[in-house]
């Protein structure tokens, strides 16, 4: 049974990031053909990335109120109405941009109820030893959407060019009965009132060392060590080579990071999983360090490849422990804040790339972050001794005992 809810949850989240990924590339195309000004298409991110940032505290409440099985599916419901809604709008005869920005804003409050909800149902529906293999296999489907969405948008754009969004409103429509098959979970209401209720996530991040720390190597270690921003100049000024190059440089992450988690989903329980965080951290930003000074385009997308590979380690330890050590009543509220440090530290990272890169050279710039995530994993092992010695990832559940009253 809950292996079979598994497979249900995971069809329905390889759904609805294949829609989210062929979406951002159709409306990013359509929308620049439209009117040729690159600020819309920085619009397009804005405008799902605010309401997460705006409407964290009452997403996270939420979530650990209602039954989360309800509120996935009233999420891809509600974003399978809007996408149907992007698809009246695009394929009419004239278009409104600021029409279009506006679903997409309201998209992003759907996906903001939404993540937290998918992540902090995992738990509930497989059994503990499963779980860390059970988020290694949900970061396999993520990535493996994260490759081919942009491609698959590409092949149905030159195909059926704007009918492309009926057929996502289809897709993500698909992920709608999916998660009814989800079995009826037991609902547990939080204890606290008031403001407690709504602030329990933040208290208890502050007061738990185990979840504090993963979602603060999280946050710095992205936010110094991105490089994806500045793989066009890598390949146009250092690299010297051409669109077909961008684009296995653009993949060798993603390709890392799925080979790497087909092979963590197979493993048994992992031991010494803290000091295989910190490891992988380490690893993580010298592949940073190779890539800002590589010449040569095979050992680029080596670099690239380890980069993509260590970080889904990284990412797999780390998602499973604030799950693990966080309360199930607080889980969705945790989900939450952790939903805010994973877009802030994307974008963030993103603009800081490109902002000293404006001002250093590039390969300054790349060298500055891989020195600076070298120092964030040292500086991590030293500062989180309650990660760092954490044998099995089921280890971190004992946080609990000491979490404070909400």
């Amino acid at each position: 049974m809950q292996h079979k809810a598994f497979v249900s949850y995971l069809s329905a989240r390889a759904c609805v990031s294949l829609t989210s990924n062929m979406m951002s590339v159709a409306i990013g195309w359509h929308l620049y053909q439209l009117t040729g000004n690159p600020f819309d298409l920085a619009m397009i991110g804005l405008m799902q990335i605010i309401p997460i940032l705006a409407l964290f505290i009452l997403t996270g409440w939420v979530v650990d109120h209602l039954p989360r099985k309800q509120v996935l599916i009233a999420c891809v419901a509600v974003e399978t109405l809007l996408m149907s809604l992007v698809a009246l709008v695009m394929t009419g005869d004239e278009v409104d941009k600021h029409l279009v920005f506006a679903l997409l804003f309201l998209l992003g409050c759907s996906r903001a109820f939404y993540r937290p909800a998918q992540e902090a149902i995992l738990p509930n529906i497989v059994v503990k030893a499963f779980f860390p293999r059970a988020v290694a296999i949900t970061a396999v489907i993520y990535n493996t959407a994260s490759t081919a969405g942009p491609f698959v948008a590409g092949i149905f754009l030159a195909w059926i060019d704007l009918k492309i969004y009926w057929f996502l409103a289809l897709l993500n429509f698909a992920s709608t009965i999916f998660y009814t098959f989800l079995p009826r979970l037991k609902h547990i209401k939080p204890t606290g009132r008031g403001i407690e209720q709504v602030l329990g996530g933040i208290r208890f991040i502050k007061h738990n060392p185990i979840v504090l720390g993963c979602i603060s190597l999280d946050l710095f270690a992205v936010l110094f060590g991105s490089v994806m921003a500045l793989l066009p100049v890598y390949a146009s000024d250092i690299l010297h080579v051409g669109p077909t190059e961008l684009g296995l440089m653009r993949g060798m992450p993603a390709l890392g990071a799925v080979m790497v988690g087909l092979v963590m989903a197979r493993i048994g329980e992992m031991r010494q999983s803290g000091r295989l965080l910190f490891v992988s951290l380490v690893i993580f930003a010298c592949s940073i360090l190779v890539f800002a000074f590589s010449q040569t385009l095979w050992i680029s997308l080596l670099a690239l490849w380890v980069y993509g590979g260590v970080d889904t380690i990284s990412v797999n330890v780390r998602s499973t422990l604030i799950q693990i050590a966080t309360p199930n009543d607080l889980r969705g509220r945790v989900s939450a804040v952790n939903t805010i440090f994973i877009a802030s530290s994307n974008q963030l990272g993103d603009f800081r790339a490109g902002s000293i890169a404006a001002i250093l050279t590039p390969v300054a710039t790349v060298a500055i972050g891989g020195l600076m995530a070298l120092g964030i994993a040292i500086g991590g092992y030293y500062l989180f001794p309650n990660i760092r010695k954490l044998d099995k990832l089921a280890d971190a559940s004992v946080e609990r005992k000491v979490s404070p009253k909400l």
